[in-house]
């Protein structure tokens, strides 16, 4: 018995001696060709490995670089090149046979380029296809490279349109590593991916994906978790810089193709978002609850959301069309009874900035918004409606100079909106509200309509039917002046200039004297009817 363990012994020590010594009289880079030829088969590409050199510690073999073609549609640069790959080869068929039987390949510091032509497909989506090695379905059969393991590491992934043979705006991902195993062209793989976005997030994936598609390789089956952390909107590349576009996202999610359809659902958290290039980054935070079925050969979908704000939420439902270099969307929006206070902090990021130290507290907002158009260029429009609310810390019975003394309105940092109603058009270029109508008891009703522009100037034409007591002489007196009666449904015309952070409010003096002329029949302006009115708002008329 102890002779066949010293036997043992030896067999196994000539072995592991063969094993360390004979790599060093084997020419490994004789090889290559074998190796280049293998992987060109498998990816239908042309693959170059640079020179081979054994390394006995590793198992395998180091060669200086890897070069593998693109899609001659998408143009001559290399799909993927790097400056080392280490080989894994199973040492004893390699010794023994000279058979080259690759266990593992990693590669190192890659620069990959993802491409997107204008009818949809990508420079990857003939990776080991039939098409791409020149067979057709019918008689090609799966490539019998199968690989242990292929990993890259610190990997640099540029994504960007193609038009015609020029890469267009590119999103860069970072310190990419990716580990795939068990390649097989019949089975599932399982991988990891981890890369830092654009702007300095990090974007986590773990799931498999397989078998490969014989026609179009960006159609395999895939399930995965994905998990987006901090990612920077406006640096993501994935919108128009001069949008305006910003805020840091969070987000976790799954998704499940099947090769045709793809569904994904997930939360996501959206902080500081800025949603035109005039706006502010909104002081609250906006989760939302997702869902979504996309066809992969229509290139478009359908989408359903829970949006929260607070403890508010509104709806999202419509459809997404990625055909194209922007991400196009109809969607209708619809929030019922949301809290005034949880929907103030979002102003900002659609340009509506109120004066400073100005807040709206109480009360709830209703709204039925349609949004149109590419993402980072959304036109919104529809009916808003709010009830209740508090306009505190900006005296807006002040702003009326004398017209406010006149109807006995009393200066107060805490103005009653009973009810405000709009219809609204928010465009990247601005804010448009129409058939505005707004009741303040302490005040009146104000109606008119306006433009905020896109850098946050202020453009209104109102009225102001004044509220309570309007018989005294004084208000009397008023009435005859602008030619309207207040119990006809008349008001007071005037303007509202200046900006958002601070609005300027001027008697509309034309308005008023074209009134006065047409309720009189008077041949032309009344004598003093403009320097009257200036008064109205504690601004007289140069002399």
């Amino acid at each position: 018995m102890k002779r066949l363990f010293i036997i043992a012994g030896s067999i196994v020590g000539v072995i592991v001696l063969a094993l360390l010594i004979v790599p060093l009289f084997i020419n490994v880079d004789s090889f290559r060709p074998q190796i280049e030829t293998k992987l060109s088969a498998a990816l239908g590409r042309t693959v170059h490995v640079g020179k081979l050199e054994a390394s006995i510690f590793s198992g395998g073999a180091t060669a200086s670089d890897i070069s593998i073609s693109d899609d001659p549609k998408f143009g001559k640069d290399p799909f993927l090149q790097a400056a080392s790959v280490k080989v894994g080869l199973q040492m004893l068929p390699l010794i023994f046979s000279k058979q080259i039987k690759v266990t593992s390949l990693t590669v190192d510091s890659p620069d990959i380029v993802l491409l997107k032509n204008g009818a949809g497909k990508w420079n990857y989506s003939t990776f080991g296809t039939a098409a791409a090695k020149g067979s057709t379905p019918a008689d090609s059969s799966p490539t019998d490279l199968e690989v242990g393991k292929v990993e890259i590491v610190n990997g640099k992934v540029r994504i960007a349109q193609s038009t015609g043979h020029a890469a267009g705006h590119e999103r860069v991902y970072e310190k990419v590593h990716l580990v795939v195993r068990d390649i097989s062209a019949t089975t599932a793989m399982p991988f990891t991916l981890t890369a830092s976005t654009p702007g300095g997030g990090t974007l986590d994936v773990e799931g498999q994906a397989g078998p490969l598609d014989a026609n179009d390789t960006s159609k395999t089956p895939l399930q995965a978790k994905v998990k987006l952390e901090h990612s920077d909107l406006a640096a993501s590349g994935l919108f128009d810089p001069s949008s305006g576009l910003a805020g840091v996202v969070d987000f976790t999610g799954e998704v499940k193709s099947d090769g045709r359809t793809v569904h994904s659902e997930g939360k996501g958290t959206a902080n500081g978002l800025k949603l035109v290039k005039a706006g502010a980054p909104a002081r609250g935070a906006i989760a939302m609850d997702y869902n979504s079925d996309f066809n992969l050969d229509s290139e478009s979908g359908t989408v359903k959301a829970d949006v929260h704000t607070g403890g508010s939420t509104a709806t999202a439902n419509g459809t997404l069309n990625a055909h194209g270099e922007s991400i196009v969307t109809h969607m209708k929006i619809a929030g019922k009874s949301m809290a005034v206070n949880d929907v103030e902090g979002l102003l900002p990021a659609f340009g509506v900035t109120l004066p400073s130290g100005a807040s709206l507290q109480g009360g709830t907002i209703n709204m039925d918004l349609t949004a149109d158009g590419p993402l980072d260029r959304l036109v919104i429009t529809g009916p808003v409606n709010v009830a209740g609310t508090h306009l505190k810390g900006f005296d807006l019975a002040s702003k009326l100079g004398a017209m406010g003394a006149l109807s006995g309105i009393k200066s107060s940092n805490d103005t009653l909106i009973q009810t405000f109603n709009s219809a609204l058009h928010m465009a990247p270029d601005g804010l448009r509200a129409d058939n505005i109508f707004l009741d303040a008891p302490s005040m009146g009703q104000l109606t008119g309509n306006g433009v905020v522009g896109s850098n946050n100037s202020l453009n209104f034409k109102m009225s102001m039917k004044l509220a309570g007591g309007v018989a005294s002489n004084a208000i009397g007196g008023l009435s005859s002046l602008t030619g309207q009666s207040q119990s006809k449904g008349g008001g007071i015309p005037f303007t509202i200039t200046g900006s958002t952070a601070s609005p300027i409010f001027l008697p509309d003096v034309g308005s008023a004297l074209k009134n006065t002329v047409l309720s009189n029949n008077l041949p032309g302006p009344a004598q003093g009817v403009g320097d009257s009115l200036g008064g109205l708002f504690g601004k007289k008329k140069p002399k």
